[in-house]
């Protein structure tokens, strides 16, 4: 694998989010991999999105930790093991089993998060292991088994092609799940008759695609869906037999949701009255509807009530389980539901059974040959890191997750880790934010390096292989679990060789006296050897036989659900959101994703394409707010909460809703000064799933004073910046630098030698105006540019595009030299402006030249320029560029 000359595809899924796709992955003679859709998988038939098409950029060596060290120090896989187990048998023999903890991640595979969860909830006697993904779908999670009795997500991707009314509720679909977003897209295209309900405070780039975008206020899912349910009684819409012969709660449901009439809705959703009843007599007009939900939704203190909100409307209505039908949970990572599979909560079981249930727990130890299991619940996610700051919790074991960036109140839980005698992080990277905690770092292999299997968001099941050989001492996660397991005395447990052994046993446990009672059922594969598990092919659960599986299955279309009276439960909800505002923090500050990052940027900010549309930290604002608080577009403005404060760009746009901010939860202390967003964030949790309310945060805004605004572009990667702020990303052939600086007294020459490492005579050429405050730096080495530094008093205007482009460019001639000291292109030189299409590298004047030329549709710049051609993310932006430049040519 990985071996020169290697050209054979290997059929793999994306590492991404919970949409699964399917990849064909080549390495090149050259040792380059390129990585395509697989038309053959059901999840994308071939589409990819921008982060997928550029996972490429991301397998190189730069940056990974490729042996054990123990306080920093190089050590044998030996004596890191024996450490980690001894250190944890100690604890536990000293402190009992609750005095140890695993965090854990969706990044995982299903092999490795079931090990895991066997040597803790089943040897070492303790529940205390979590994941990441209780930060993404535990609301989900929770509603579900309210709902239903089990964590089923009834239906399946093509039910929003077949819906004739999607509704999208706390989804930006277009960004954080392109592949679904492109098939709603194609499919509304194919029917221009189906309608598309857009609900999220911001006009995101999803919006555009909705027929009506209704900006709810923060926390405002309760108040609008109980007006729904209500509004369904009123107009004689409810499906009363279903309701009769196939739920129990209705009449406390519906008298918890007709305590508001339509003006208090609208009060307490922040929408129009008029926008309300649209959008009632839409669902109460179309049967076949699928409402689509995801961290919106989920990530609140009230999240899991918000998904039982939705479902209550499914099961008025009887449109649950049938084609075109049913409420649907999309997932942030592309394993949380493998992780939910094995018990990766720490409020579950293995194979979908109740921790709290003792015929569940006697099958789940006899199965293990276990000495204990666990008999409560463990520690979710926020209370592991309370409970490692006050000491209860002695040693912790975090794996594939970067917890001092992604938890709420993440300066808290760096604290928490610095104090904690002993923390060990099992990781790709050498350097993350979460790897600086570490007493004993351990080298993970990465994508495209492991073996294991993933669970999308639809229950289909995909296999994840190796391609490349893993670099220098790094193993799987599963193989390092066990080896610890082994040296703290269960070695017959866990004497796995290879992943299709764990596979084939979990798939066993999912079957075990199971006969349809629970929904996850993998009894086909119990017998899974070697030679199948290659080549496995994707399939969705339940798979009780392989006689006869159907490609695609649905829940509950026979109205039979996994409570004890096999009855879906109607659960009543307060419509009230809390207010977090005050006069000190009067705005709400919502955190997200954007396009082309993905979590703490530990892949996607290897990649240069990735890193182009956003290249750095930044809050959105509406304009109306902005000139209250005196900022303009592009100023840098502190961002402060009661809990940490960080310093970004300023984005002004009218898609903001006025009273909020929205900011970006990727960038980290290894790409920018003060940029971690969750320092921000309350740790504040829904009472029933845990899951931190990371989207209604308490904020104000300000304009960061800087004497000295800068940006450079240069060929190393900048090893320490003297700056206030300052913000990197890679680009081809080098790194982009933003800057500013709170005072204008300095060398800067001496800056800039330092900054690109040169000498500064030879190959360097400078500008300086007083008057203006300008400078500008270019220092060359041969034909080559080192590096070009930038100065202002404002910020920077110097096109990014086009001093990124110089790093590429041969400089024998001295009058291009000259072009890069005067910050613009030379004569007849055409820039491309800000990345808009990741996917093709085109910027935003190569568009508007295009529109100029005649092209004044999305497919006609398509075809010019490739543009929105492939992912289909960056279409929204283009036709935005488009009417622009259509309104100011009739100006």
């Amino acid at each position: 694998m990985g071996e020169a000359g290697q050209t054979a595809s290997v059929r793999t899924t994306c590492p991404y989010c919970g949409v699964g796709c399917g990849l064909l992955a080549e390495v090149k003679s050259d040792g380059s991999v390129a990585v395509r859709g697989d038309p053959e998988h059901p999840a994308n038939f071939g589409r990819l999105c921008s982060k997928g098409s550029a996972l490429g950029e991301t397998v190189g060596l730069d940056g990974r930790l490729l042996a054990p060290t123990i306080h920093g120090r190089r050590a044998s896989w030996g004596e890191a093991l024996d450490l980690v187990a001894t250190t944890f048998a100690k604890a536990i023999e000293e402190h009992g089993p609750d005095s140890v903890a695993f965090y854990v991640s969706g990044q995982l595979l299903t092999e490795d998060y079931y090990v895991a969860n066997k040597l803790m909830k089943g040897f070492i006697g303790s529940a205390n292991i979590d994941t990441n993904s209780r930060l993404c779908m535990s609301s989900a999670v929770a509603g579900h088994k309210r709902a239903f009795g089990s964590d089923t997500v009834p239906g399946t991707y093509a039910d929003l092609e077949l819906a004739d009314l999607v509704v999208l509720v706390g989804s930006n679909l277009a960004w954080c799940h392109p592949v679904i977003y492109q098939r709603l897209a194609a499919a509304k295209q194919k029917r221009p008759e189906m309608r598309i309900v857009v609900v999220d405070p911001r006009r995101t780039m999803t919006a555009d695609i909705g027929d009506l975008h209704l900006p709810l206020r923060a926390d405002g899912d309760c108040a609008l869906f109980n007006g729904l349910l209500a509004s369904l009684s009123e107009s004689g819409s409810l499906d009363c037999a279903y309701i009769d012969a196939h739920t129990t709660g209705f009449d406390a449901a519906l008298a918890a949701a007709s305590v508001s009439d339509l003006a208090e809705t609208a009060a307490l959703t922040g929408l129009s009255p008029d926008g309300l009843r649209a959008f009632y007599k839409l669902f109460a007009t179309t049967q076949k509807t699928v409402t689509v939900y995801s961290q919106g939704v989920n990530q609140s203190s009230s999240g899991t009530d918000k998904v039982n909100a939705i479902i209550n409307c499914h099961l008025a209505t009887g449109r649950i389980g049938r084609p075109g039908m049913g409420p649907f949970s999309i997932t942030g990572q592309p394993n949380a539901m493998g992780g939910r599979e094995v018990g990766g909560l720490a409020n579950m079981l293995a194979a979908h059974m109740d921790i709290e249930n003792a015929e569940h727990r006697a099958r789940v130890q006899n199965f293990w040959g276990a000495p204990r299991v666990a008999e409560k619940p463990g520690l979710k996610a926020i209370d592991v890191f309370r409970a490692v700051a006050d000491g209860r919790i002695k040693a912790i074991w975090i794996m594939a997750t970067n917890p001092v960036d992604s938890m709420p109140d993440a300066g808290a839980v760096e604290e928490a880790l610095n104090a904690c005698p002993f923390v060990v992080v099992s990781d790709v990277l050498a350097n993350t934010d979460t790897m600086r905690c570490a007493h004993v770092a351990l080298p993970a292999a990465a994508w495209g390096e492991k073996d294991g299997t993933v669970t999308n968001s639809e229950r289909r099941v995909s296999r994840q292989r190796a391609f490349l050989r893993a670099p220098g001492k790094a193993r799987p996660d599963w193989a390092i679990i066990a080896e610890v397991a082994r040296r703290m005395g269960f070695g017959g447990a866990f004497a796995y060789e290879a992943p299709a052994e764990i596979f084939a046993e979990h798939a066993a446990l999912s079957a075990l006296e199971n006969d349809g009672a629970r929904d996850l059922d993998l009894g086909a594969f119990a017998a899974t050897n070697a030679a199948e598990y290659e080549a496995l092919k994707p399939f969705q659960w339940p798979q009780p036989s392989r006689d006869g599986a159907p490609a695609e299955t649905r829940f509950f279309s026979d109205g039979r659900f996994f409570t004890p009276d096999r009855k879906g439960r109607f659960i009543p909800v307060s419509a009230k959101p809390e207010t977090r505002i005050t006069e000190d923090f009067p705005l709400v500050l919502n955190t997200g994703r954007v396009r082309d990052h993905w979590h703490t940027m530990t892949r996607t900010g290897k990649s240069p394409r990735l890193s182009q549309h956003l290249a750095e930290p930044f809050c959105e604002i509406h304009p109306a707010d902005a000139a209250t608080h005196r900022i303009e577009p592009a100023d840098l403005v502190t961002v402060r909460s009661p809990h940490g404060e960080i310093v970004v760009r300023a984005l002004v746009s009218p898609r903001q809703a006025q009273g909020s901010l929205f900011a970006p939860m990727h960038w980290n202390d290894q790409f920018a000064a003060m940029a971690r967003v969750d320092t921000l964030v309350p740790a504040i949790t829904d009472p029933v799933s845990g899951q931190p309310a990371s989207k209604h945060v308490a904020a104000r805004v300000a304009r960061f004073e800087a004497a000295r605004f800068g940006f450079a572009v240069q060929r190393e990667k900048p090893k320490k910046l003297d700056a206030e702020y300052w913000a990197i990303a890679p680009c081809v052939d080098g790194w982009r630098v933003e800057l500013a600086f709170a005072s204008a007294e300095r060398n800067w020459t001496a800056f800039a030698v330092a900054l690109f490492g040169v000498g500064a005579g030879g190959g360097a050429l400078s500008y300086v105006d007083r008057e203006t405050g300008q400078l500008r730096f270019a220092a060359f080495r041969g034909d080559r540019l080192v590096g070009a530094l930038f100065l202002a008093a404002a910020p920077v205007a110097v096109s990014r595009s086009w001093a990124v482009d110089q790093l590429s460019a041969d400089f024998a001639d001295h009058r291009a030299r000259i072009a890069v000291v005067a910050g613009r292109p030379g004569k007849g030189l055409v820039e491309k402006g800000a990345t808009v299409c990741s996917c093709f590298a085109v910027g935003a004047k190569q568009i508007a030249a295009a529109v100029m030329s005649g092209c004044v549709t999305v497919e006609a710049v398509g075809q010019v320029l490739q543009a929105g051609t492939n992912c289909g993310s960056c279409r929204s932006e283009i036709k935005g560029i488009i009417d622009a430049n259509r309104l100011e040519a009739a100006e």
